[in-house]
């Protein structure tokens, strides 16, 4: 076992716990990296539940990894330190990826020694089997809704902006950032869509969803979109004021 690590001993006590305190944990954790003869580099604590994802103690411990003051990590227990599986197998190989070793005492884990090393092995082999059942679950409903529903349509529904009026807007001398604060929408959607309008050959149809801008109304306009890129056009009605 390699010793003089400069190690960093980490506990976490929820709100929860009564009486307890992040001292009953130090004091096996300092115990820990003396018998391993590994030198302490800062205790880190954190007394909030385990599902806050703010953690002070914790981010300041991975502010110090990043750092490259840690060479490896002491916790009491898995559940001290992760929230769920997934942050602790994340964790864990973000560790193994920077050569960091991780302790826990109660799983009687420690990366610094040849069998800890093959537990985190298959740690990491089991991490890769969830993402790929993941991906495998989200495939396959997919598939399924789509057999179900060959019109089904993915991810956030496509925003509407009128172009035609965003460029009259620029023309006046309003910068695009401006227009697109105007608009309600990002700087780099305003651009890209832009770019899109102008390239484009314009399928029109009419289009019934609110006008823009505000002062317009049914009785004295109509509205037309593009199928393709989606820019729209008012068109004032004859005898309208």
């Amino acid at each position: 076992m390699t010793t003089g690590l400069r190690t960093a001993l980490y506990a976490r006590v929820s709100t929860r716990d009564k009486g307890q305190d992040v001292a009953n944990q130090l004091l096996p954790l300092r115990q820990a990296a003396h018998d391993r003869g590994w030198l302490v580099q800062g205790e880190y604590t954190d007394e909030v539940s385990g599902a806050k994802r703010e953690r002070p103690g914790l981010d300041a411990m991975w502010g110090a990894i990043e750092a490259g003051d840690v060479q490896a990590v002491i916790v009491w227990r898995f559940d001290r330190y992760a929230r769920t599986t997934r942050h602790l197998l994340d964790d864990l190989e973000r560790l193994r990826v920077k050569g960091i070793a991780f302790c826990s005492l109660q799983e009687n884990i420690d990366t610094a020694t040849p069998m800890g090393k093959a537990m985190l092995a298959m740690v990491g082999a089991l991490a890769e089997l969830e993402r790929d059942l993941h991906i495998e679950r989200v495939k396959a409903g997919i598939a399924r809704r789509v057999a179900t529903d060959p019109n089904t349509t993915w991810g956030r529904p496509r925003l509407t902006i009128d172009i035609t009026g965003a460029q009259l807007l620029l023309a006046q001398g309003h910068s695009l950032r401006q227009v697109a604060a105007m608009c309600n929408v990002s700087y780099s959607t305003l651009r890209s869509r832009i770019r899109k309008a102008s390239a484009c050959t314009h399928e029109w149809a009419a289009d019934t969803s609110d006008l823009w801008p505000p002062d317009t109304s049914a009785e004295t306009h109509r509205k037309a979109i593009c199928t393709q890129c989606r820019e729209v056009q008012l068109h004032t009605l004859e005898g309208a004021a």
